[in-house]
């Protein structure tokens, strides 16, 4: 066999063998080959004296390990992370705005967040007056815009507060205080941040994902969530006690084919409706009071596609915006409610995560799809053929995260802030951070990129408060609440407990190091005692690269 060249570069081990064992066959060889792994045969070292061949009991085998792409499936490169640097694989576009020519590191979208806006392409629809209000008015105008006020330091954390991941959060609608989470397994959890060990967790509502939740209009006390087993659950907050509303799935598993699971999920309050979709495409109908179907499951979305959120008008609740796999997202009249009867349809290039109405109009829509693309309509009164601005943003990642979600500031009255984690890392003095990004949708600039040194997971989950100066976020299986700098000193100068809660098993050596608390998740990174590291704030920066 000719001896097979190999990469300088390229790891060695080197594996030891009896000398009498049988050689390997044509058919592992070419196996071997394709896996990466190069032999050296003994034909291969024709240099070496017979005598020393011999007198050897045993011979070393050099095995050379190849270098493989995980994204194109070729040999002689990699893509990827390297520490908090993103590799892309030279066979495809741009990682962060899927165009050629460049690669990540030097996308002018990353290093110039002027230029994250690509206004999109759209037919003129304006007659004379608007062009003369716009030429001549428009400039002696001022604009009326509040100062956005950030959220940029941790004040409250619990760290390991769920067995899984965090996939969903909600602000009580009336106590200022209670933040609930539900995560990958299924579980609710309750927490009250303001006294920070004043949590629980029910593990009996859902036996997997818990996607959605909402909180009734009516009752505070109880709050709806939509499942992936299949069930829409009724929780009395202040007892625990869950009630099943829908079952989609009452026989149990008999395959994918036909298990269904429920995503998006919003409540209609003027006519107390619950509204649920499933992985099929279709939507469900329930009375609150009733809780009874209403009608028949109507197909909204491409049959056997995914529709993973439901968004009712906060003006006209009778206005439902959804989104799906099937790279659109639809607006419906309720009243009038068909298979193909939607109002329009907006169209993406990928998979949408999210699709929103302002929170104080409803006029606008924001949108975040798998394409790195965060999408923004001034107006469903207009032309939505296509969108008004599309903002490149780093959230190409969903393999074993909860998709990221572009959502709303409630209390920005100019219905202009959003908030959405990022993907990408990027490097501050040396560590691999993921920042939080806000974001100014009517221009596009990234208002202020919030981090925290000690968090070093991806936080996809993101709340802001609906009245107060709050962010909360959701890492991994941990849960931070973001405050302003001022409020933050404020608020920690006024309590004297910790403000860190660690959860989940512990052992003597980590007792010892965190002073009686300790973690053994992916958040071990999370190593403040007491008091939180020093938080880095880009607000009204460009960001830091």
């Amino acid at each position: 066999m000719p001896p097979r060249t190999r990469r300088a570069a390229s790891p060695k081990i080197v594996i030891e063998r009896d000398e009498n064992s049988e050689e390997s066959s044509s058919d592992e060889e070419v196996e071997d080959e394709q896996n990466g792994v190069v032999y050296e045969s003994e034909e291969d070292e024709v240099d070496e004296p017979i005598e020393d061949i011999k007198s050897r009991e045993k011979k070393p085998i050099t095995i050379s390990l190849k270098k493989f792409c995980k994204v194109c499936k070729k040999a002689g490169h990699q893509a990827g992370f390297q520490g908090a640097t993103y590799i892309d694989c030279p066979m495809k576009p741009c990682f962060l705005c899927k165009l050629p020519g460049h690669t990540t590191m030097n996308c002018p979208h990353r290093v110039a967040t002027e230029h994250g806006v690509i206004p999109a392409p759209r037919k003129s629809t304006r007659h004379s007056v608007d062009y003369i209000f716009e030429r001549q008015l428009r400039p002696h105008v001022p604009a009326i815009k509040p100062g956005f006020l950030i959220p940029d330091q941790v004040t409250r954390a619990v760290i390991r507060y769920h067995s899984r991941r965090v996939t969903c959060l909600e602000f009580h609608p009336t106590n200022n205080n209670i933040l609930l989470s539900g995560d990958k397994k299924g579980q609710l959890g309750v927490w009250d941040y303001d006294k920070v060990y004043e949590k629980r967790v029910y593990t009996n509502i859902h036996s997997c994902l818990l996607n959605t939740m909402r909180f009734s209009s009516v009752n505070d006390g109880t709050i709806f969530g939509a499942s992936s087993d299949g069930t829409i659950s009724c929780t009395d907050l202040e007892t625990g006690i869950s009630e099943s509303l829908m079952n989609l799935n009452p026989n149990g598993w008999h395959g994918p084919s036909s298990w269904r699971m429920l995503y998006g999920l919003d409540i209609n309050s003027e006519k107390g409706l619950v509204l649920v979709a499933d992985n099929f495409g279709y939507m469900y109908m329930l009375d609150k009071r009733t809780k009874d179907k209403i009608r028949e499951a109507v197909l909204i979305h491409k049959k056997g596609s995914k529709v993973v959120g439901l968004h009712c008008n906060p003006i006209q609740p009778d206005l439902l915006l959804s989104c799906g796999n099937d790279h659109f997202a639809r607006l419906w009249d309720l009243r009038h409610l068909e298979a193909g009867s939607s109002l329009g349809n907006l169209a993406h290039r990928r998979v949408v995560n999210s699709a929103y109405f302002s929170p104080h109009t409803g006029s606008k829509i924001l949108t975040t799809a798998q394409d790195n693309r965060i999408r923004v309509w001034d107006s469903i009164y207009g032309n939505m053929e296509s969108p008004s601005r599309e903002i490149v943003h780093s959230h190409d990642f969903n393999r074993h995260l909860t998709a990221f979600r572009a959502e709303w500031d409630p209390k920005d009255s100019s219905e202009s802030l959003a908030v959405i984690g990022r993907y990408i890392s990027e490097n501050y003095n040396g560590v691999a951070l993921h920042p939080i990004d806000f974001i100014d949708v009517s221009t596009g600039q990234l208002v202020a990129e919030v981090i925290d040194p000690n968090i070093t997971t991806i936080s996809p989950v993101n709340k802001l408060h609906p009245r107060d100066d709050v962010l909360a976020s959701g890492s991994s299986r941990s849960l931070f609440i973001w405050r302003p700098k001022d409020k933050a000193e404020d608020v920690q100068q006024n309590d004297e407990k910790k403000t860190i809660v660690f959860c989940g098993k512990t052992d003597s050596k980590r007792k010892k190091k965190f002073g009686g608390e300790s973690d053994e998740s992916d958040d071990e990174s999370f190593k403040s005692k007491g008091k939180m590291s020093k938080t880095k704030s880009s607000a009204s920066k460009k960001v830091k690269r």
